[in-house]
């Protein structure tokens, strides 16, 4: 069993996470984005997943974990009942939720990693030159292929009949 106590000692932990709260429930975040969360009465939780790792946990642990309702459960958050856990168990799962939000420059500044588990590979890697990836403003540019009108010059009216 976790306590509220120990999750947030867990958060604490974790590079640039703070507490603050959303829609008057207390959550976790890095640089202002949310990866975890906690219902009013400090019972139910929430992590951010990705779907592979949700489907994985759910399996594992219905009586523990659930999806959240609607878009949000099919994306990934993943809702978990505190007395249900084992700490080791969250705190692997809080690291993976920070991963999944914290920008790329600060989970490998701490030994982050990547962001996906180990199990779920990412299929290309955006701006790699071996893959024939375009960097993101040539992507841009590539999509706006149509031509713009000439710009227009402004009308002068002062000082004219």
């Amino acid at each position: 069993m976790v306590t509220p106590a120990q999750l947030r000692k867990l958060v604490s932990a974790l590079p640039e996470s703070e507490e603050k709260s959303h829609f008057g429930n207390p959550d976790f975040r890095v640089r202002n984005k949310i990866f975890a969360g906690l219902d009013a009465g400090e019972q139910i939780g929430t992590l951010k997943l990705t779907p592979e790792i949700q489907s994985g946990v759910l399996s594992a642990r219905p009586d523990a974990f659930y999806p959240a309702a609607g878009a949000w459960g099919r994306s990934g958050w993943t809702h978990y009942k505190l007395a249900e856990l084992e700490l080791g168990e969250l705190q692997d799962l809080l690291l993976e939720a920070w991963r999944l939000v914290a920008p790329q420059r600060l989970v490998a500044a701490h030994g982050g990693g990547p962001r996906a588990s180990p199990a779920v590979k990412p299929a290309h890697s955006a701006g790699s030159a071996r893959n024939g990836a375009r960097k993101p403003a040539a992507a841009a540019k590539a999509r706006n292929t149509a031509p713009k009108p000439p710009k227009r010059k402004a009308l002068r009216t002062r000082g004219r009949a």
